[in-house]
């Protein structure tokens, strides 16, 4: 005979596995559009491809190239010879607060 205590590990198992195997299968469709993201280079050409795209935004493209510190490169501690750079990404975002009074954002 299977005990209710039985019965509930059981359940909760399958639902956990179904739960993970779920979040398995998002993270490898997000992982599988990346690897298809078309790679272009870092050159001259890049910028005028990018404002002929729509909405002048290319979307999930990868880029490669060589790129210049602004200050200086960063040296790994871990490989001697390796050395990369910090990108700065500068996100302003705009608000809107509503006014109850004049009743307007």
């Amino acid at each position: 005979p299977v005990t209710p205590v039985e019965l509930l590990c059981l359940g909760s198992s399958l639902a956990f596995s179904g739960l993970f195997y779920y979040l398995y299968r998002k993270k490898a469709r997000a992982a599988a559009r990346i690897q298809e993201a078309p790679k272009l280079q870092v050159d001259d050409s890049l910028p005028a491809l990018v404002s002929a795209a729509d909405g002048r935004c290319l979307p999930y493209v990868a880029l490669e190239g060589i790129v210049l510190p602004a200050k200086a490169a960063l040296s790994s501690h871990y490989h001697g010879g390796m050395q990369g750079v910090i990108q700065k990404l500068l996100l302003k975002e705009h608000r809107l607060i509503w006014n109850s009074l004049a009743r307007s954002w």
